[in-house]
Parts: C-alpha cells; sequence; structure tokens
C-alpha cells in the first residue's frame, strides 16, 4: 500500500466516522440528517464548519462545546478514529476494480454495523431503514460471488428459524423472544454467510448474549427482567465471521 493511498483512506474513514456519529444521533429520532446543519445538544447553537473536523475538533475543543462549555461525550472522536482505521486496515494494496469493490463493500457493512450496534445500544431498536440498506448492499454482493444455494438457503434459515424461535418463546411464555428487527437481521447475515455460517451465528451470538447479560446482571447494571440490546451480539459475531473467516472456521469447527 503506497503511503498516500493509507493516508487517503484513513482520512475518508474519518470523514465518513463523522456522518455516521450524525446517523446515530439522530435516526432513532426521525431526524433530518441531510439539510438540518450539525448544532449542540445542550444550548442548540448551530456549530461552524471547524468545529465538526473529525477527531482534531474534539481535541482542539478539549472535549467540550466552543460555546456553553457542556462536555462533549469520547464517543464521536472514538467512532470517527474506529471508522478511519477499519477503512486504512481495509484499503487495497493495489488500485483495480475488483479490490474496489470488495473495499467498498467491507468498508460499508462495518460502517452499518457500527450505527447498528449504536442505535441498538441505545435504544434496544435496530431499524428497518439500516436494515433495509444492509440488504441491498449484501444482495449485491452474494448475487456476483456466492452460489445461488449458499445465499438462498443461508437466507431462508437466518430469518424463519429466528422467527421459529420467537413464535414458540411467545406461545409458551407470553413474551416476545426477538425484536423484528433481530430476525431481519439475522436473515439478511444468512444470505451472506450461508447455511452453516448462519446457524453458528446464531448460536454463538446466544451464548455470547447470554454471557454479557449475566455478568451485567451479576454487577448489577441490569435488572433481570430489564429487556437486553441483543444486535451487538449478532454484529460482534458476524464481524468476526466477515472479517477473519479462517479464524471464524476454526472456532466454528470446535462446536459443528
Amino acid at each position: 500500500m503506497s503511503l498516500f493511498l493509507g493516508i487517503y483512506s484513513f482520512v475518508f474513514g474519518l470523514l465518513i466516522g463523522s456522518f455516521l456519529n450524525v446517523l446515530i444521533l439522530r435516526l432513532p429520532l426521525k431526524k433530518d440528517i441531510v439539510k438540518t446543519r450539525s448544532a449542540c445538544p445542550q444550548c442548540g447553537t448551530q456549530l461552524a464548519w471547524y468545529h465538526n473536523i473529525p477527531v482534531f475538533s474534539f481535541i482542539f475543543l478539549r472535549g467540550k462545546c466552543a460555546f456553553c462549555k457542556t462536555p462533549i461525550s469520547w464517543r464521536y472522536p472514538l467512532i470517527e478514529l474506529l471508522t478511519g482505521l477499519i477503512s486504512f486496515w481495509l484499503c487495497p494494496n493495489e488500485i483495480d476494480s475488483l479490490a474496489l469493490t470488495q473495499y467498498f463493500f467491507y468498508f460499508t457493512v462495518a460502517c452499518i454495523f457500527i450505527v447498528h450496534f449504536m442505535i441498538d445500544l441505545d435504544h434496544q431498536l435496530l431499524l428497518d431503514s439500516i436494515n433495509i440498506y444492509l440488504l441491498l448492499i449484501v444482495l449485491s454482493h452474494v448475487i456476483f460471488f456466492s452460489s445461488f444455494n449458499h445465499w438462498i438457503i443461508g437466507g431462508v434459515i437466518g430469518f424463519c428459524v429466528p422467527l421459529l424461535v420467537t413464535w414458540l418463546f411467545y406461545k409458551i411464555r407470553g413474551q416476545v423472544g426477538l425484536g423484528g428487527g433481530d430476525i431481519k437481521l439475522f436473515g439478511i447475515l444468512g444470505l451472506y454467510l450461508g447455511p452453516v455460517g448462519i446457524v453458528f451465528n446464531i448460536f454463538l451470538s446466544s451464548l455470547v448474549g447470554a454471557v454479557i447479560g449475566s455478568v451485567l446482571i451479576g454487577f448489577k447494571k441490569i435488572s433481570k427482567d430489564k429487556p437486553m440490546a441483543f444486535g451487538p451480539a449478532i454484529i460482534l459475531v458476524a464481524a468476526f465471521q466477515i472479517y477473519f473467516p479462517e479464524l471464524a472456521k476454526i472456532v466454528q469447527s470446535w462446536f459443528f
């Protein structure tokens, strides 16, 4: 990778990360993400362009609003930095059509995962608008790079198995086990991961979610009766499978 290409991909990722912060903040509240300019959530003062430079503005402002001095969450620069590093990591060594196609696919999926993860963590919502966008991106990839049986059977299993489990749980307990967003996300991931991959994801994400939930309950961070966001567990396991496929196959072989 050339130095210029690496720097360019990192800066590009920082800028996209800044936009992801906007999506995370505004989409659950159904606010405009295009026309409305950024403003301090505390005092409402509209921010100048130089207040929105990824990471650097946070440093120069010393983590506080330029007007009311309210502390700015560390989440904003961390998401920008994370997105920049992911872009740098995924940046191809050579510029050709296939390499760029792969880069934009995997980088876009990573961005969607970040937005989904943070919104579900904050609001316990996996928004349909984000799931639809993920569906379009995944479909455009698997149609060209995966066999028909792989993605169609994986998608059916990913959607139908969680839906069946949720239906049975509701019939037995009278409670909804999984939200619709979780079921749709499983279905979309099944298109990419295929039959075995999505079964492994359902199993491992359930295990990860159970462990995290037990730890949080043990430390009294959440109540037993309080529902916990399951999307982050699904996304963490899916990211592991997508971005570290060889290692994921080794772990998968321990169980299947």
